[in-house]
């Protein structure tokens, strides 16, 4: 959610009952995550996700997130765990995105507070193995700490589906993307709200036309466009041709629940409503 979820979001996330997230994502810097904790105002709890790499190239932004003492730090897309401790010898929970259960294991050895089943359904950055569902029943066979279930998840139903899977809760991204608190442009809001479900693609090419250094195993999927039809499968080519880099909106296969623009908090009162009405119908 980086370069969507800023204060703005977070704030309106945290008051509809959910813990808001500040999403710094590839081009991040501490100054930036500065200016969104300024919109936050005045809440009971947030949290930061940052990228791993990105944090290994700029440290500032590690300890400026650490100095704002969010309630929950999530970093994912690395390796190297050694965050962990700093975190929580601040008193921050931790959370990262796993995608099997060697992941999970060796997260929980690191300390990790909270693990993100993050499917391959997902938006943005992520590793397409498993599906939802599947990853969260590998997933929840060796966790020791809570759960929370990631991609595909913006409605009722697909809520109260992984509540019932036995996921202590979820993660939501894409949902979230299209509403006006959001940071995202005029344009891709329109284009999100248009978009089908079969209309994302996972793909390295925006990121290599952009020069980002992400590992290969974690493309990134977006709505599918000119740009990425014309030379997704075709990385080395694109890598030679020096192609400017494109604007990609990251959008993950529930991009089809999305008709509307709706507040935050409009949206997640519906979604967690529906849901525990779902749930009550089987006890």
């Amino acid at each position: 959610m980086g370069g969507v979820a800023g204060g703005r979001l977070a704030a309106a996330v945290t008051a509809a009952g959910g813990l808001g997230m500040i999403g710094m994502g590839s081009t991040s810097s501490a100054e930036a995550l500065r200016v969104e904790l300024g919109l936050l105002g005045e809440v009971p709890r947030f949290g930061i996700g940052l990228v791993d790499w990105v944090i290994r190239a700029q440290p500032d932004l590690l300890d400026a997130a650490l100095a704002a003492g969010p309630s929950l730090l999530s970093v994912s897309f690395g390796t190297d765990l050694s965050w962990v401790e700093r975190a929580r010898a601040a008193g921050i929970c931790t959370a990262t995105q796993v995608y099997d259960a060697d992941g999970a294991r060796v997260a929980q050895d690191a300390g990790i507070d909270v693990l993100v089943a993050r499917g391959a359904e997902g938006g943005g950055h992520g590793e397409v193995r498993l599906a939802t569902l599947p990853l969260l029943d590998t997933v929840l066979d060796v966790a020791t700490v809570p759960v929370l279930a990631a991609g595909g998840i913006g409605s009722p139903r697909s809520l109260a589906a992984v509540l019932a899977a036995g996921a202590d809760g979820a993660w939501l991204g894409t949902c979230l993307s299209a509403c006006p608190e959001s940071l995202t442009g005029a344009g891709a809001r329109s284009a999100l709200i248009a978009a089908g479900s079969t209309d994302t693609v996972a793909t390295r090419v925006f990121d290599i036309a952009a020069g980002l250094p992400w590992p290969d195993r974690f493309p990134s999927r977006v709505l599918r466009d000119e740009f990425a039809v014309r030379w997704t499968g075709r990385e080395t080519e694109l890598a030679a041709a020096g192609v400017g880099p494109c604007d990609p909106v990251d959008a993950g296969q529930g991009v089809g629940m999305l008709t509307v623009s709706t507040a935050a908090g409009v949206l997640i009162d519906e979604i967690c409503s529906g849901a525990a009405e779902l749930l009550s119908r089987f006890g």
